[in-house]
């Protein structure tokens, strides 16, 4: 056997390896805390279906947006996409509030909106994009009551 084949073997051998302790690694985390995080999620949405009772959509995003400012981690990030997408369809309508917002499959104008929403709110980190998102996937969602 050549060297290149023992150097490739190994190699597989050691990427099969880490993959199986990422694998380990994350199904200890999920059994010891998951609970936690499902009952983080449920409480997100559950504030922002109460929230969006007593607001409307700009009220829903003005809230999502300073929840954001106050910590932008990957964690709180999820809570306040999950805060935002249940917040607005409880919300009450803003006259307007989709009419200048692309449509998720209009790639490159999505990108712009998306960094221009969050550079007008002097957000800059990489998680702010996807608090857009949700307005966005509010906007496009069939309108059943509203």
């Amino acid at each position: 056997m050549s060297g290149v084949v023992k150097g490739l073997l190994i190699s597989g051998a050691v990427i099969v390896f880490v993959v199986l302790i990422i694998i380990g690694v994350g199904a200890y985390w999920i059994s010891q805390h998951g609970g936690e995080w499902l009952d983080k999620t449920k409480h997100s949405i559950a504030e922002g279906q109460d929230f969006g009772k007593g607001t409307d959509n700009q009220g829903c995003v003005n809230e999502a947006v300073s929840r954001h400012r106050k910590d932008a981690g990957m964690s709180s990030a999820i809570a306040t996409q999950l805060f935002l997408a249940s917040c607005l369809p409880s919300s009450q309508v803003t006259p307007g509030f989709c009419d200048e917002i692309p449509k998720r499959l209009e790639f490159i104008k999505t990108a712009q909106w998306q960094t221009e929403q969050c550079r007008k709110e002097k957000l800059v980190d990489s998680y702010c994009p996807q608090l857009f998102a949700q307005v966005q996937n509010f906007c496009e969602r069939p309108k059943t009551g509203q």
